[in-house]
């Protein structure tokens, strides 16, 4: 079960870490709950890809950048998969 402060972290990595993402490529404004589902899943992916190479992030600013780089790697995947 996840507590409420965690899912808030989560929440709050997911919302700043999608807007980066956005940010840096410069794509579409999406809005704040667009932000915040491309963060959480970005934070999804990014968490495997780091697990597969045997890195995990273990405060604030590992997760926001672990988060950030699993966002720009889904959001150039969805780029990808509209052309």
């Amino acid at each position: 079960m996840v507590s409420f402060q965690e899912l808030l972290t989560i929440l709050l990595v997911g919302l700043i870490a999608g807007w980066l993402g956005g940010v840096l490529t410069k794509g579409k404004r999406s809005g704040w709950i667009g932000n915040l589902i491309v963060g959480v899943v970005g934070a999804v992916i990014g968490t495997a890809v780091f697990r597969l190479i045997g890195i995990t992030a273990v405060n604030l600013l590992g997760r926001i950048l672990c988060a950030l780089l699993g966002s720009l790697l889904f959001l150039w995947l969805l780029k990808q998969i509209r052309r």
